[in-house]
């Protein structure tokens, strides 16, 4: 169309019923009778005005969105439109619900290929984040489907469709803005013959959904690291090594950092004392400590108000040794974690064993994972973190040589690209010339960001003088990556193809 002076979102009234009425007529010209009456509009403005709207163009009405809000629970997955209408009395709507359920989108035909149906379906999403609602649901019709149906099953019909082998103007457009297919529906809406009374059940998840607390806390969206680049060198004994990290924790704790990220092994000099011992006995006197190095990482993380990652120490289990590591939170909480995969170098000259535990972590700032050095080299790990929610990935790291260092390095920021996450990666510097098997380690502690139009260009969003003791701050955004899932450029975890391969975690309950 020429000469448009003037685009409008508004919110109807009943006043424009007799502009509703006629519209809807156009739209649905196929179908007969296929208009709401004017008790229907009423009830609508009167239970959810806020669901109700339409684009005026000119001061004419070009579409509208109508929408209820519904506890989908008591709703089975089979459900018709009569039923999640209440038999078209709206009773259905309660505004205690927890999903959007689209009652009807329409536009002119006049006014089509204006990009209205966007903007009307973008409001509904703006809608159901304000709202807080888990997601938005309708039935889809599929007006070509008649043209099919001797054919092929309505399975068929929407897999070509989504091919682009067939052109549904509704299912095209609804899958474009992000609606995913679910399901399909039999009987769904009376006298669609265009649809064969089939419908696709459709759904947009809000990703900014969460769940109701009584709780006083928040969950926070800009998140502050501090990392700690720990110098390798010799302590006379534990409440120094302790003092030194204390004097770090206070550090970045004054930066009012939320996280502490500590590297692994850092207590190692303590081992100086045994090294007229063998590796294996020398490692399992250090595991000795891990049970007071925790205790006093717990009371830091109170006592400084900070989450703390320890790093990672060496641990007796059944007499089995084990490289782990603790979350202390700033709340008193602790959390454990263990090294899944163990060096040939762990394993060959300490008798280290793998872990079997890999879960998420619940903090104030947002669900975290943690994987010690190693681990990090493999990608599925990440993967599976990513599916439980995680946000922040955190890499506590040992490594001798600049190629070792090059492999976790590396690794990580092809993690962060992969799951949509941030990952945060700290190691230790200098020298331990008066300890088997620790003699020399390199690192340069970095932060890790997706690489799109949001974060920085080359992925980096900080990063330490490589082989030099110091903290590195860097604040990081969680809204950014949700913002990234829905809109990005690419959209690592959501194109992942799950019909030809999967993932599975096989110790999850």
């Amino acid at each position: 169309m020429d000469n448009i002076d003037n685009i409008e979102l508004v919110y109807l009234k009943i006043e424009d019923y007799e502009e509703i009425k006629n519209a809807m007529i156009e739209a649905y010209s196929n179908m007969q009778n296929a208009y709401w009456k004017e008790n229907h509009i009423k009830a609508l403005l009167q239970k959810f005005p806020e669901g109700q709207v339409a684009i005026k163009i000119d001061n004419e009405l070009a579409g509208c969105a109508l929408s209820i809000i519904v506890d989908y629970k008591k709703y089975d997955a089979k459900h018709t439109y009569r039923d999640i209408t209440g038999n078209y009395t709206f009773s259905t709507h309660t505004n205690k619900g927890d999903v959007l359920y689209g009652i009807d989108v329409f536009i002119r035909p006049k006014f089509r290929g204006l990009r209205l149906g966007r903007r009307l379906y973008d409001y509904r999403k703006e809608l159901c984040e304000k709202l807080n609602l888990k997601s938005i649901v309708f039935g889809g019709r599929i007006p070509n489907f008649h043209k099919y149906s001797e054919e092929m099953t309505p399975k068929e019909y929407i897999e070509k469709v989504r091919k682009k082998e067939i052109h549904d103007p509704v299912l095209d457009f609804q899958m474009s803005n992000d609606f995913h297919p679910k399901k399909i529906l039999k009987g769904y809406l009376e006298g669609d013959k265009e649809s064969n009374e089939f419908a696709v059940l459709l759904e947009w998840n809000n990703i900014y959904h969460e769940q109701p607390t009584e709780s006083a806390t928040t969950t926070k969206t800009i998140v502050r690291l501090g990392l700690i680049q720990w110098q390798m060198r010799l302590y006379k004994d534990l409440d120094e090594v302790m003092q030194q990290v204390e004097y770090f924790v206070d550090a970045v704790s004054g930066y009012r950092s939320d996280f502490a990220l500590f590297p692994e092994f850092f207590n190692a000099p303590l081992m100086s004392e045994y090294n007229h011992l063998s590796e294996p006995e020398a490692i399992r006197r250090l595991a000795e400590y891990t049970d007071l190095v925790v205790q006093r990482f717990s009371q830091l993380a109170i006592t400084y108000n900070i989450n703390i990652i320890t790093g990672s120490m060496p641990e007796l289990v059944d007499n089995e040794l084990y490289n782990v590591g603790y979350l202390c939170k700033r709340d008193g909480g602790i959390e454990r974690f263990e090294k899944i995969h163990v060096t040939p170098d762990e394993a060959k000259v300490w008798g280290l064993q793998g872990g079997q535990q890999l879960k998420t972590f619940e903090t104030d700032c947002g669900n975290i994972g943690i994987l010690i050095c190693y681990d990090v080299e493999f990608p599925e790990l990440g993967r599976l973190l990513a599916d439980e929610g995680m946000d922040i990935l955190f890499v506590p790291f040992l490594t001798d040589t600049q190629n070792g260092y090059s492999r976790v390095r590396h690794c990580a920021q092809a993690r962060a690209i992969e799951n949509e996450c941030y990952v945060a990666i700290a190691g230790s510097v200098g020298n331990l010339p008066k300890v088997h098997n620790m003699d020399i380690q390199y690192a340069q502690s970095m932060v890790f960001t997706p690489c799109d139009f949001a974060f920085p260009t080359n992925g980096i969003k900080a990063e330490a003088t490589p082989n030099t003791e110091m903290i590195l701050i860097a604040d990081v955004d969680i809204g950014m990556l949700r913002e990234l899932n829905q809109f990005g450029s690419v959209k690592n975890l959501k194109d992942r193809r799950s019909d030809i391969y999967s993932l599975k975690h096989l110790n999850s309950d």
